[in-house]
C-alpha cells in the first residue's frame, strides 16, 4: 500500500479558527440521544471555512464562480509541497523562484504555520507580488498551511490574482510531517452549490501515478 499522509486539521469545538474569532468555531449539537430516542444524532454547526477548505472564486470576487465549478480534476492530481519554513512574514516572488513553479503544476507551501497548534495573527501568508508571480506562471493550484492565503490586504490582491485566473486555492493544510517532493493529491471538497468555500479532507500519497479523467 502507498505510504499517505493526511494533511487535513481535525474538527472539533476548540479547534484553531481564523482571528481566534468565536462565530468561527463550529458547535456540535446532540438532537438525540438514548435517553430521548433510539439513537443518537449530532446538528453540526459549520462556517464553510472552517479548517482545511476550499476557496471558491465568490469568495473574493463579486458575481464569481461558486464552489461547484471546481471540477474535482483539479482536486485529485500530482502536486509538488514547497519548503518554506525559512520564510518570514509573507511568502514572494523571490522566496518561490529558486523552487521553478511551473504551469499547470499544484503547489503546496509548509510553512512555520505547521507548527502552530493555536492562530498565530502573524501567519505566514502568500504575498501579493508572490500571487501576482504565480497567476503569470499560470500554476494549477495552490495551498498553504495558514488560515489564510493572505494577510491584512484591504483589496484581497493575493485571493483576486490567483481566484480570477480559476487558480484553485486550499487553506488549512497541516504539513508539518510531510518532506518537501511530489506527491499525489486527493482533495476532496464537501459536495456544496451556491456558495463561496467548502470544507475538505486533504490527502498525498507517494508514489502514485498521475490518474487520466474520461
Amino acid at each position: 500500500m502507498a505510504k499517505f499522509y493526511d494533511i487535513s486539521m481535525l474538527i472539533h469545538a476548540d479547534m484553531q479558527v481564523y482571528k481566534n474569532k468565536d462565530e468561527k468555531r463550529p458547535q456540535f449539537e446532540t438532537t438525540s440521544d438514548f435517553t430521548t430516542g433510539s439513537a443518537h444524532e449530532t446538528r453540526l454547526h459549520l462556517d464553510a471555512h472552517t479548517g482545511t477548505h476550499i476557496d471558491a472564486e465568490l469568495h473574493m470576487v463579486p458575481n464569481g464562480k461558486t464552489i461547484e465549478a471546481i471540477g474535482l480534476e483539479k482536486l485529485i492530481r500530482s502536486c509538488r509541497v514547497i519548503d518554506l519554513t525559512s520564510v518570514t512574514g509573507g511568502i514572494s516572488k523571490a522566496d518561490l523562484e529558486p523552487h521553478n513553479p511551473q504551469a499547470g503544476e499544484f503547489l503546496l507551501f509548509k510553512t512555520r504555520n505547521s507548527f502552530e497548534e493555536t492562530f498565530n495573527f502573524e501567519f505566514i501568508y502568500l504575498a501579493a507580488d508572490g500571487a501576482e508571480y504565480l497567476a503569470s506562471i499560470g500554476v494549477g493550484g495552490v495551498g498553504i498551511d495558514g488560515l489564510g492565503v493572505e494577510r491584512a490586504q484591504p483589496n484581497h490582491e493575493t485571493h483576486v490574482s490567483l481566484l480570477s485566473k480559476d487558480i484553485v486555492i486550499l487553506e488549512g493544510l497541516r504539513l508539518k510531517d510531510v518532506p518537501a517532493g511530489r506527491y499525489f493529491m486527493v482533495a476532496l471538497p464537501l459536495k456544496l452549490t451556491g456558495i463561496d468555500a467548502a470544507p475538505a479532507r486533504v490527502v498525498l500519497f507517494e508514489g502514485v501515478p498521475e490518474i487520466t479523467f474520461a
